[in-house]
Formats: structure tokens, C-alpha cells, sequence
């Protein structure tokens, strides 16, 4: 039993740390490509913060609708269709197509490019931390999760440092978006390994409530 929590704690911890670390690095990478085809103005990179600022508060407020609202053994479940929804949409290397070829105003084009790109993965990596850690509350509640949310800050400090120390010299563009893609698939899986214990031994709270009535009488 101990062996089984310590390695669904790692799995919790591993997971997050993962999702933290591609949400940073996601950002740069789409910009390799945006930058050049539309040019680096002010309205491009105005564009662009404002899609990742929404889908960072889209994902927060589905994680927090459907932990709310949602029984915790379907949120795996959810989440789960929604991760392999998303993994149809790789690898996120932007087609071509998507260039400009006249003047004009690039914004919907650039929303459009971002939505079809990244727009999924992007916002279900979004949610990840706190969903996480409400399943890990659920499936282990005399531990604290708060140490999850350190390791996410973590992780999104070394993909923000790592991108343009590591990563970009090393890599050229098209090789990077399919290396993001694959961890992304190992993300997914994780994500799915993490619901399977919330689906088994999250239990509603009417159920919950009515065992412990029991076992007061």
C-alpha cells in the first residue's frame, strides 16, 4: 500500500511537472513561426499574449466548474475524451497555408492559426494544475497537494529557462514542435493514469456522507 501511494504521488507530481513545463515552452516555439510569417509589430505580439492570457483563464475556470459541479470520478472521465480530443490536433506545427498573402489587418488570421495549432492542447494544460491537484485531494486527502503547486511553478520556471538556452539552439523549428508533440502524448497518458484512481476510489458525496452516517450508528 505504501508503494502504491509513493508512486501515485510521483505520478501526480511527474505529470504537473510536465504539463508546467510544455505550457512555457509552447509559447516561444508558436512564435518561431508567427513572428516571421506576420512580423514581430506590437499588434502581433499583442495578439498573441492575449491568446495564451485567455486560454490560461479558460482552462482555470474549467478546472474550477467542473470540480465544483462535477462528480470527481467524471472529471477523469471528461478529461480523459477531452486529452484525446486534443491529441487528433498533433503534431502543432503550423501548415503553411496559414502565411499571409495580402495586406490588410492579421488578428482573426492569427487566432485562427493559434486556435487550430495549439488552441486544445494549450487549454487543457491550462487546467491541469489545480484539476490535478483536487484529484490528488480526492484520492489522497491526508496529504497536502500544495507541494504540487510548487513543483508546477518549477517546472514552468525551467521551460521558460530552458527555451531559449537549450532547447531553440538545438533544434530547428519543425523538429521542436514534434519533440512538444511527443511530450504532450506523454503528458496525456499521465493525465489518464492520474483520473484512473480518481474514477475508483472517489466516490460522490452523497455516497461518502451516507457511509459515515453509517459508521456513526
Amino acid at each position: 500500500m505504501v508503494n502504491r501511494n509513493l508512486a501515485s504521488g510521483v505520478l501526480f507530481a511527474a505529470t504537473i511537472f510536465l504539463s508546467a513545463w510544455l505550457v512555457f515552452q509552447v509559447q516561444p516555439l508558436i512564435a518561431k513561426y508567427v513572428l516571421p510569417w506576420f512580423g514581430g509589430t506590437p499588434a502581433v505580439w499583442t495578439i498573441c499574449l492575449l491568446f495564451f492570457q485567455a486560454g490560461l483563464f479558460f482552462g482555470y475556470a474549467y478546472a474550477m466548474l467542473t470540480t465544483r459541479h462535477i462528480p470527481a470520478r467524471w472529471q477523469a472521465v471528461l478529461h480523459v475524451a477531452l486529452l484525446a480530443a486534443a491529441l487528433g490536433t498533433l503534431p502543432i506545427t503550423p501548415d503553411v497555408d496559414w502565411k499571409p498573402t495580402a495586406g490588410g489587418d492579421p488578428t482573426w488570421r492569427i487566432i485562427q492559426l493559434l486556435i487550430v495549432s495549439v488552441g486544445l492542447p494549450y487549454f487543457l494544460l491550462s487546467a491541469t494544475g489545480p484539476l490535478l491537484q483536487a484529484w490528488h485531494a480526492c484520492v489522497r486527502p491526508h496529504v497536502s497537494p500544495y507541494p504540487l503547486y510548487a513543483l508546477s511553478n518549477l517546472g514552468s520556471l525551467l521551460g521558460l529557462i530552458s527555451y531559449p538556452f537549450w532547447f531553440d539552439p538545438a533544434f530547428a523549428a519543425d523538429h521542436q514542435t514534434r519533440i512538444w508533440s511527443w511530450a504532450f502524448l506523454v503528458f496525456a497518458a499521465g493525465c489518464g493514469l492520474c483520473g484512473w484512481p480518481s474514477w475508483s476510489s472517489c466516490r460522490p458525496r452523497s455516497q461518502t456522507t451516507t457511509s459515515y452516517s453509517a459508521a456513526q450508528g
